[in-house]
């Protein structure tokens, strides 16, 4: 099996991908202690580093197959300021510092589409040629979620470094959009967990993806589905979007049902069993921030492939 070590680890969502594409975490690391609560939950055989990645020493690990992370978003982000550079949570920096000293045989850096405006030019092209001067042949490439199995577009911009030893070619991975689920196919089950009356008829009517998932920031994120644009959109597949339910619609519901944390982490790619706790905000803030593992998945498997049969 391959090795990673991965920065911004968050709930788990790209490591998770990554796991199932064949990657051993020799460590992740997250700053936010309920996100690696969550991690060691749910892989107790991952060495989960509760810390500030400023203060994270890659040199132990120098080498690993793959240097991962997903470094966060605000900076970039359209709901944010977008200040990028300026921004004190631009961590781009230390992911740069730390491939200098890992020294990894890949790099997968993930983040919003907002790092591709026009204002981050000169800003995204100093990332890609500070990589590339480490001795990497960089890509990067604009995702959609749903067209690797997600039932949601979510649009993710991935970064991805060969080092130039490597005779492998990286390519990513084909896209499949008629493969992605609607909402209704996806919670149908979820929905009428209390026996509702009208799944049926509401899953039928689901018959589309859904928006983005946003999760918001510690400050602001509270558990509903985002701002009006996104919740207008949640509407039409007959959800409500101005907050979260504790259960499933009881057998007699009548109206317009609102999700569950559960049915969100479902929407977001994640296995049944992955268990973010029992606080809603906290778990519908660390859902709707987590990258989609299916997409994960399949960029990890590329990844893998060009390693292995190079």
């Amino acid at each position: 099996m391959l090795t990673c070590v991965e920065i911004c680890a968050g709930a788990g969502g790209q490591a998770l991908g990554l796991h199932l594409a064949g990657f051993q975490h020799v460590a992740l690391v997250e700053y936010e202690s309920e996100y690696c609560d969550v991690l060691r939950r749910n892989m107790p055989d991952w060495n989960v580093i509760c810390g500030d990645v400023h203060h994270f020493d890659g040199t132990p690990y120098k080498g690993v197959d793959l240097f991962a992370g997903g470094v966060p978003c605000p900076p970039f982000s359209v709901a944010s300021k977008q200040l990028g550079q300026d921004d004190e949570r631009d961590l781009f920096p230390e992911a740069i510092r730390l491939i200098g000293e890992i020294k990894p045989r890949a790099v997968m850096l993930e983040n919003v589409r907002g790092l591709l405006d026009p204002k981050f030019d000169e800003y995204r092209q100093s990332i890609l040629d500070s990589i590339a001067a480490l001795g990497y042949k960089v890509q990067i490439k604009l995702l959609n979620a749903s067209d690797y199995g997600v039932p949601q577009l979510r649009p993710r911009v991935i970064i991805i470094g060969i080092r130039e030893d490597e005779p492998g070619v990286f390519v990513y991975p084909d896209p499949h959009p008629d493969d992605a689920p609607t909402v209704g196919e996806t919670l149908k089950g979820l929905m009428g967990a209390n026996g509702w009356k009208g799944v049926d008829a509401w899953a039928a009517s689901a018959d589309k993806i859904a928006p983005t998932v946003v999760g918001g920031s510690k400050k602001h994120g509270g558990p509903d589905l985002g701002p009006v644009r996104a919740r207008k959109a949640w509407a039409a597949l007959g959800v409500d979007g101005l907050g979260v339910a504790n259960e499933a619609p009881s057998s007699d519901f009548e109206g317009v049902p609102r999700l569950t944390k559960e049915m969100l982490a479902r929407v977001q790619g994640f296995p049944p069993e992955w268990d973010f706790g029992k606080k809603k905000t906290a778990a519908c803030r660390m859902i709707g921030n987590a990258f989609p593992p299916p997409v994960a998945e399949a960029v990890g498997l590329q990844i893998r492939r060009c390693l292995e049969n190079g």
